[in-house]
């Protein structure tokens, strides 16, 4: 028997997997992704910071470490999180003030955003290598 009421049939929530990625999207990502890689940098510079009130030998290490490949790697990809989660902040902003919000808009800021943390990027380490003379 049936209590009288029927089940309703309801749509499922669109997953990822449902929408064709479009800039917007991955920007949305990789401004979350480039948030959490923030707090490892940021370890890194509390490691850095910790380093230089303990003494000379573990000031040492950490720029034995910073001065590798590898830690010279990092310190590039914290600086391009650093600038391009700046300026995924920027785009916001404006957006919070009812400016660009049309689709042309939308897509020139993401554009500008990916082109302006690479290009700042590039330009801050080449000035910090020209900087310290190992050009």
């Amino acid at each position: 028997m049936s209590d009288g009421r029927t089940e309703i049939e309801r749509p499922l929530s669109p997953h990822l997997q449902v929408y064709r990625p479009m800039l917007t999207m991955m920007m949305s990502m990789a401004h979350r992704v480039s948030g959490a890689a923030l707090a490892v940098g940021f370890a890194l510079l509390a490691w850095w910071l910790i380093a230089v009130s303990t003494g000379p030998q573990a000031y040492a290490t950490v720029n034995a470490f910073y001065g590798s490949i590898p830690g010279q790697i990092l310190l590039f990809l914290f600086t391009w999180a650093l600038i391009h989660h700046m300026l995924g902040g920027v785009r916001h902003l404006i957006w919070d003030t009812l400016h660009m919000l049309d689709k042309p808009s939308i897509e020139f800021l993401a554009w500008a955003t990916i082109v302006g943390s690479t290009v700042l990027n590039l330009a801050l380490w080449i000035c910090g290598v020209w900087l310290k003379g190992s050009f």
